[in-house]
């Protein structure tokens, strides 16, 4: 399948509805024609009959009450957006990828449908989740190859960016369910620090980790929906030395997880980058990953547990056996041994961040993924490239960067310091040219 056809960048399609060069109707019939054209094969979108009429009425809507200064529009005017179905949206009924009834699972709208709305973003719908932002797979095809899955748990929000379906989607990570499906995609996911955008309205997973985040074809689109997105956005801000962030790769167990390819990929991306002036640096971390694995998922697998609760009490028969397994794996864990990870996670976050500022890292780099998309339907891939990112509550983005031997995508991960989200971000903008061969040096 044809990728990206048609599909104008975030930044494009924010400066045409903005200047009034474009009309948020126009906007909206370009996006329900590319889904209607593309969504079959995909199923990016939870299926919306009324979809259209709806979203011209809100086009029309907004068109009316829209300032008459283009300047005082705000950021994201007339932009459609896709909304992961664990995200709570007035008007649209929440299933999370499940067979439970979507009045058990009804809420107000999302804090961060709020501030996209306020921000004169038009809802394009919800896009498919793994059941409950667990791992059992929802009907998402990847739109390099339909036959290799798109990533989970964000799988329709990621594969709906890649097909050009909408130019932003929101999604969520609690382990790595928004830097796989950016890498297996080809797109940029963008994953905040834990905590920095509102959860509120949002179906828990395992809450000691969740995190909301956003999707766009480049580094770019993800600088101007961050603002919007995220409590207290420094506009401006970046590193004040003014020289490029020097680079860690986790050597150890960790980085031993990843495959070949994944592997050579990242080669070939420290070249570059070594070429265009950064400095890359090995640092041994993690020597206890497997332990570190264990105390994820122990605290994951006991927040499932206790998020579902009354739903699965009443609805276990409606739970796909994935989801259900995991409930079951985390009903039995004790406060005691919940604690005791909590504990240990604690020190993994004041470990690393001393090995990080021992060795002068300033952003991690690792693969996204352990690979290319897997030509399997029945599972989301592996997140073990994300887990001690996302356990740390770090900032992390997956950039497109190389396709493997069967041309599918491949991503490189890059993770900054807890709260630095604007750094990243603004680092991330130089290796993405960096690495498209269009730097002219490292601090530009």
């Amino acid at each position: 399948m044809t990728t990206l056809l048609g599909c104008r960048s975030l930044v494009q399609e924010a400066a045409a509805l903005r200047s009034g060069a474009d009309d948020p109707a126009d906007a909206v019939r370009r996006t329900c024609d590319r889904i209607d054209a593309v969504d079959p094969l995909l199923q990016a979108f939870v299926p919306e009959p009324g979809r259209r009429a709806r979203l011209l009425a809100a086009a029309r809507e907004l068109a009316a009450a829209a300032p008459g200064s283009p300047a005082e529009r705000p950021a994201l005017y007339g932009v459609p957006v896709g909304i992961k179905d664990i995200v709570h949206v007035d008007g649209l009924p929440t299933r999370a990828g499940s067979a439970l009834p979507p009045e058990e699972l009804a809420g107000p709208q999302a804090a961060v449908v709020d501030r996209l709305r306020a921000a004169g973003a038009l809802i394009a719908g919800k896009t498919v989740t793994a059941e409950f932002a667990v791992t059992a797979p929802g009907p998402t095809r990847n739109p390099h190859n339909p036959a290799h899955t798109p990533g989970g748990s964000s799988s329709g929000s990621a594969a709906s960016v890649a097909a050009g379906m909408v130019p932003l989607a929101i999604g969520t990570q609690t382990v790595g369910s928004m830097i796989r499906p950016a890498s297996y995609c080809g797109v940029v996911g963008f994953k905040p620090t834990y905590g920095r955008i509102p959860l509120a309205g949002v179906i828990p997973n395992a809450i000691s980790f969740d995190t909301l985040g956003c999707y766009a074809t480049d580094v770019a689109g993800i600088a101007l929906a961050a603002p919007v997105l995220c409590d207290g956005w420094r506009t401006g801000a970046a590193d004040g030395s003014g020289r490029p962030p020097v680079l860690g790769v986790p050597a150890g167990p960790y980085l031993e997880r990843a495959g070949d390819e994944a592997l050579g990929a990242l080669r070939a991306q420290r070249e570059a980058l070594t070429a265009a002036g950064y400095e890359v640096r090995e640092v041994p971390v993690m020597a206890d990953f497997t332990e570190i694995v264990e105390q994820l998922f122990t605290m994951n697998r006991y927040e499932v547990a206790r998020a579902h609760t009354h739903w699965f009490a009443r609805h276990a028969d409606r739970y796909r056996e994935q989801t259900a397994a995991a409930i079951r794996e985390g009903r039995p864990i004790g406060d005691a041994a919940y604690e005791a990870a909590r504990e240990r996670r604690e020190a993994f976050r004041e470990r690393l961040a001393a090995d990080g500022a021992g060795a002068g890292i300033d952003l991690w780099i690792a693969p996204a993924a352990t690979g290319p998309a897997p030509a399997d339907l029945t599972t989301t891939g592996s997140s073990i490239m994300c887990l001690p990112w996302s356990n740390a509550g770090l900032p992390s983005l997956s950039l497109p960067a190389g396709r493997a031997a069967d041309g599918l995508p491949l991503g490189l991960q890059l993770v900054g310091r807890a709260g630095a989200d604007e750094e990243l971000l603004s680092w991330a903008a130089g290796i993405e040219r960096a690495l498209n061969g269009t730097a002219g040096d490292a601090a530009a």
